[in-house]
């Protein structure tokens, strides 16, 4: 366990052992557009054969957390399936569980209506489990993070809550919530996505931002949420409104991600929020690097998933024009390159190209055909489409915009639907 706070690993793993983790997994999504119009955003695959929920989960189960519940509500078929099919494996007996907690209406004959709500409506279950401290985690950003080392910082101030934070540019605080700290890392004071966000002091440029990341201990928590859900006026919101509420009256301490994200020495602390369709085709695409900011290689820290039994990925012809490669690329299994040209671009599960065909600066989501002579740039392909031969996109904007999306930075994103292909609809 990575230590780079000089905490005993003892001392940690008895804080992890004594944590429930709860991944709040039932929002859209709704800037990734169309993508998230049959998926919830964690479920949204990523890096080539992960989706975005198994970076919380991982970072659970690699920091030590084995008691973890995902509360679901928007279009969460794809989502329970993938944790079902590759999150099962933890030991019942041994009080090791992945358990999904979808919205169900147990207290009000509604749904979830906010991020404290989704845990109000499920504390009978979050009580049934014992915990002395619970960990609440977003089920939409990419990082790698160890949260023993959270919890070794919560202790140590004596804090009732803690909530994670990094520092962003002053220009993109606005959608976050942005804290002040004291000397003592104490929360003086937080505002949930100011339109005019205040700085640090010292540095002008920069803001400290909330991760969405927060740990109380346990009966505190409980407290709050019944305080809250009694408040007729409160949008039952962690951000919005029990934070704002704790800051002036409670202990509230900050973490800084630095103290515990895992990756290379010297490296900037790597947390993406992949909400936007530039945003997603940039970090996808970077990991195509040479050395990427994102390192999936790690063996101290996997990123774990659901591990489907695909072949090999596969590469044939090698005639002049018409050879089947890809360079700076990342190529999943189950993939055949067939007589293709593929540059800096990453190719999800059981991707088919055909021969004559050009990708470049490409993000294609798993079980997607690319036909004859089909030429794409900088775009995102959803899963299960089938690209027409000759077929060309990411070359004219205006044209594009005809018939897919196209982003404020110029990625084309295409799918199922936009081709006239109706894969959701039962007809």
């Amino acid at each position: 366990m990575r230590n780079p706070s000089g905490n005993e690993p003892r001392f940690v793993s008895l804080l992890t052992k004594k944590t429930v983790a709860l991944i709040l997994a039932g929002g859209r999504g709704s800037r990734l557009m169309q993508m998230t119009d049959w998926r919830a955003k964690p479920a949204v695959p990523f890096g080539g054969k992960f989706r975005i929920i198994d970076f919380p989960l991982s970072n659970c189960l690699n920091s030590g957390i084995r008691r973890v519940g995902v509360l679901t509500q928007y279009k969460a078929h794809s989502l329970i399936k993938h944790i079902q099919r590759g999150w099962g494996f933890l030991r019942g007996e041994f009080n090791e569980f992945i358990e999904l907690l979808p919205a169900q209406q147990r207290i009000e004959t509604e749904w979830y209506k906010g991020t404290a709500d989704a845990v109000f409506q499920n504390m009978d279950i979050i009580r049934k489990y014992g915990p002395e401290y619970v960990l609440i985690l977003a089920g939409d950003h990419v990082y790698k993070m160890d949260y023993g080392e959270m919890l070794a910082c919560h202790v140590k101030h004596q804090a009732d809550m803690t909530v994670a934070c990094l520092e962003v540019p002053l220009e993109q605080a606005s959608a976050f919530g942005v804290m002040a700290v004291d000397d003592d890392e104490r929360v003086i004071d937080f505002m949930e996505k100011p339109d005019n966000p205040p700085p640090m002091p010292g540095r002008p440029d920069r803001a400290l931002v909330s991760m969405g990341i927060y740990i109380f201990n346990a009966k505190f928590l409980y407290e709050q949420l019944i305080r809250d859900a009694d408040d007729r006026h409160s949008e039952h919101d962690f951000g919005k409104n029990l934070i704002p509420h704790m800051v002036s009256r409670y202990r509230v301490v900050a973490h800084r991600f630095s103290d515990s994200c895992v990756g290379s020495e010297g490296v900037e602390p790597y947390w993406r929020d992949v909400g936007t369709v530039d945003a997603f085709w940039e970090a996808n695409i970077d990991l195509a690097g040479v050395t990427p900011d994102l390192n999936l290689y790690d063996k101290n820290w996997p990123i774990w998933t659901h591990q489907e039994q695909l072949p090999p990925a596969k590469f044939v012809f090698n005639d002049d024009d018409r050879r089947g490669m890809a360079t700076d690329s990342m190529v999943s299994g189950g993939c055949v390159i067939s007589g293709a040209t593929v540059r800096h671009s990453v190719l999800f599960s059981n991707v088919k190209v055909h021969s004559y065909a050009t990708l470049e600066d490409a993000v294609v989501l798993p079980d997607v055909t690319i036909g004859r002579h089909a030429r794409l740039k900088k775009v995102v392909i959803d899963k299960g489409c089938l690209i027409p031969e000759g077929l060309e996109a990411g070359f004219d904007r205006e044209r594009d915009a005809k018939s897919f999306h196209v982003t404020p930075n110029g990625v084309t994103m295409i799918t199922p639907e936009m081709l006239g292909q109706h894969i959701h609809y039962v007809r």
